[in-house]
């Protein structure tokens, strides 16, 4: 059973392999041999308005998400999303999981309306798993990253709160 919590800096070593995965790599814009001190640097570094969140199999971390809100005033109701997970985890329910977290905290605690994310094109799993979360492609970015010697394109993608949070009704 998958397990989702807040990462700790103690999961740095973990999230460092889920992230030295060809796959998480190559689909992701970070790049190949990530060091521990990056992730030790980041999961330290104290922000409020950034969430990491893990998953667990087993008591191992074989996949981590973010989510960061936007910081101008007038996207302050935005966030954008990442998310990694472990080659031999992938199509085992784990993105699932993550993205279900993310989604609910933007959602029901954080008072987001937009999530943002940006996908390659030929990423069809993740496409996949963004459309059943009611993410839909909103534009391309042509050559947009260089992934293995070849540029890549990539897809914008974004999904509305489908029941933003309404005033209550008063009984006056």
């Amino acid at each position: 059973m998958i397990h989702v919590r807040r990462a700790e800096l103690s999961d740095a070593p973990q999230i460092q392999r889920v992230f030295a995965s060809f796959s998480t790599y190559s689909g992701t814009l970070q790049l190949p041999h990530p060091s521990l001190e990056m992730w030790q640097e980041r999961l330290a570094k104290v922000d409020s308005n950034s969430t990491r969140l893990v998953a667990l199999y087993d008591g191992v971390v074989v996949g981590s998400a973010s989510l960061h809100i936007e910081q101008k005033t007038r996207r302050n109701h935005v966030a954008t999303i990442g998310i990694g997970v472990a080659d031999s985890f992938t199509g085992r329910g784990v993105g699932t999981a993550l993205i279900a977290e993310l989604i609910s905290l933007a959602d029901n605690w954080l008072n987001l309306l937009r999530l943002e994310l940006i996908v390659f094109c030929d990423n069809k799993a993740a496409i996949h798993l963004y459309q059943k979360f009611g993410f839909v492609i909103e534009g391309t970015h042509r050559a947009h990253a260089l992934r293995n010697g070849v540029f890549v394109d990539s897809y914008s993608m974004a999904r509305l709160h489908p029941r933003p949070p309404l005033l209550p009704v008063s009984e006056n």
